[in-house]
């Protein structure tokens, strides 16, 4: 039986998504709890692989059993008890054999989340940067970047992938509070770093230290050196990844 699960964590005190040979992951933490409380053996594959100190509003995995478990109210309460305060499953359900967290999901959707004011509660959740930025040049470079579809330039140069194209379905930022602004960006698949990066250089831009002309440079370059620096991965988060209906029809409502 194949199950899939809901989740979210704070990435704040993990070494990202996948299992590391030094430091704490998301994937070991959950694989111990998992093979801990169901007493044989959880291997779990995550949707995406978000980077060291990145956040999950939404995320899903799966993992495999040989023997069917119904995953109560009662016994996703007592895998709860035993995870950290940062990670928290909201659901386990069961789906076909040939579903795939990963190469089944259709889009992903992110947000990074800016503070220009300290913010006691929000410490590791936004990044706190003070500049003055022009939001609507920040846009009309969105508008830009919506133009294309090779962004090897906001991708890691290590980035074990075939290709660098992404088919973006929006992107734009909003100013969600007076003192937050939050950029907002979905595509069908994210490159390695590939949005940390755009928020760097459109940080960039907002502060008129790169002109719209340059930022459109930059992604015909196919070049990850002459973008911006990736901004500080505490702001980003995964907030939705979707599925078809053919792969959703059964599933619970969260």
């Amino acid at each position: 039986m194949r199950y899939f699960i809901h989740l979210s964590y704070r990435g704040t005190a993990y070494r990202g998504w996948q299992t590391q040979a030094v430091g704490a992951s998301v994937q070991s933490t959950l694989e111990a709890v998992l093979t801990q409380r169901l007493q044989q053996p959880v291997f779990v594959v995550g949707s995406g692989r978000t980077d060291a100190g990145v956040h999950a509003q939404q995320q899903y995995a799966h993992f495999n059993l040989d023997i069917p478990i119904d995953f109560s109210e009662s016994l996703i309460y007592s895998i709860n008890c035993i995870l950290p305060e940062d990670i928290a499953i909201h659901g386990i359900f069961p789906v076909r054999a040939n579903d795939h967290v990963r190469f089944s999901a259709i889009s992903r959707y992110y947000q990074y989340h800016i503070s220009r004011q300290k913010n006691a509660f929000c410490n590791g959740l936004t990044y706190h940067f003070r500049p003055e930025l022009d939001m609507e040049r920040m846009n009309e470079a969105c508008r830009i970047l919506l133009k294309y579809t090779d962004f090897k330039s906001f991708s890691k140069a290590k980035a074990d992938v075939t290709h660098f194209h992404c088919r973006l379905e929006f992107a734009y930022w909003v100013r969600s509070e007076p003192d937050r602004l939050t950029f907002h960006i979905k595509a069908n698949r994210f490159l390695w770093g590939m949005v940390r990066t755009i928020v760097g250089t459109m940080l960039e831009i907002g502060q008129e230290r790169m002109s719209l002309a340059q930022f459109e440079q930059i992604i015909l370059a196919r070049d990850r050196t002459v973008a911006g620096r990736a901004a500080p991965a505490n702001g980003l988060y995964l907030v939705e990844v979707a599925y078809p209906p053919n792969v959703t029809a059964h599933w619970p409502e969260y």
